[in-house]
C-alpha cells in the first residue's frame, strides 16, 4: 500500500531546533506549540491526531565506583526489521560523581498521519 505523499516527512522546531514530524502540532522534546487554528483548538482546521504510547521504559543508573567519577554516554538507537541502521543518535552525556544518579525514560509514541492535503503549510 502507497502512503500519501508527505506521510513521514520531517522540519525542524523553531524553539529547540530538533527534527520534528512536519505533521506535529506541538513539539514532543519541547512541548513548544508550533501551530494554531480557530479557538477550537484546531490546527489550520485538522484536529491533533491522538497518540498511542506504543513502546515506554524506565530505568537509572548511578556510579558504580565509590570516590571516582565516571562520564557516561546516552545513546539511542533505530534499526528497521531486517536489523540495518535507520538512525543513531547520542541524546546526553554527562558525569556522575559518587552517589550521583539518573532516571531516564524512553517513550515511542505513535500517531496516524494526517491526510496530506490536511497537513498544516510549512513555515
Amino acid at each position: 500500500m502507497a502512503l500519501p505523499r508527505g506521510v513521514g516527512e520531517t522540519r525542524q522546531c523553531p524553539h529547540c531546533k530538533a527534527t520534528i514530524l512536519a505533521s506535529a502540532v506541538v513539539c514532543p522534546g519541547c512541548n513548544g506549540h508550533l501551530r494554531f487554528g480557530p479557538a477550537t483548538g484546531a490546527v489550520a482546521g485538522v484536529l491533533q491526531p491522538a497518540t498511542v504510547t506504543a513502546f515506554k521504559i524506565e530505568g537509572s543508573f548511578d556510579n558504580p565506583v565509590a570516590g571516582a567519577p565516571r562520564e557516561y554516554t546516552v545513546v539511542v538507537t533505530i534499526r528497521n526489521q531486517r536489523g540495518e541502521l535507520v538512525d543513531k543518535k547520542i541524546i546526553g552525556v554527562g558525569l556522575l560523581d559518587a552517589g550521583d544518579q539518573r532516571s531516564i525514560t524512553l517513550t515511542v509514541d505513535m500517531a496516524a498521519p494526517p491526510p496530506r492535503n490536511k497537513l498544516p503549510p510549512r513555515r
